[in-house]
């Protein structure tokens, strides 16, 4: 999009149960909600079918919202191998969808989230959903916390394409 739209951006927590995703838009530096929520697979089904879930909804989103780029949240050591190889499908599924649609994609360890947001990269959760609401001007938000930790993750892209476009980097 170009100046006069603003830059819109989609972030994504993804997980192979719920993938929670914010759309944000800047324009002269201010942020907006355009949409979030989550996409619930269903957990019975196979790994496939819930895969093909979060890709198709995915590009549902894209299609609806154009975004320009997209950022997720890179992989992170988990409990068990078996959450981290779930875990890793569905970004699998999540990355196939934004590289399908041609969007670039920029990654963000939850502590650069945390430290963009908060300014401290063990920051707890429900500080960091202060921040994203505050920040996107939220009174009293009703979203699930994968929602929030995906705006969270659209907001520090913001902030990062900022400083990178004011440092030349």
């Amino acid at each position: 999009m170009g100046s006069d739209g603003g830059v819109i951006v989609i972030g994504l927590d993804p997980g192979s149960r719920v993938t929670g995703y914010g759309i944000v838009r800047e324009l002269s530096g201010q942020v907006t909600l355009v949409d979030a929520g989550t996409i619930r697979t269903p957990v019975k089904k196979q790994m496939a079918v819930r895969l093909g879930v979060i890709h198709s909804r995915l590009i549902e989103l894209i299609g609806e919202h154009a975004p320009v780029e997209a950022a997720i949240e890179s992989v992170f050591v988990s409990k068990s191998a078996t959450s981290a190889l779930k875990l890793g499908q569905a970004r699998g599924a999540a990355m196939a969808a934004f590289a399908v649609s041609g969007l670039p994609v920029a990654e963000y360890e939850p502590s650069k989230v945390k430290k963009n947001l908060v300014g401290v990269g063990n920051a707890p959760k429900d500080q960091v959903a202060f921040m994203v609401a505050h920040t996107l001007g939220v009174k009293k938000p009703d979203w699930a916390a994968d929602t929030s930790d995906a705006l969270a993750i659209a907001i520090c892209h913001l902030n990062e394409r900022r400083m990178r476009r004011l440092t030349g980097t």
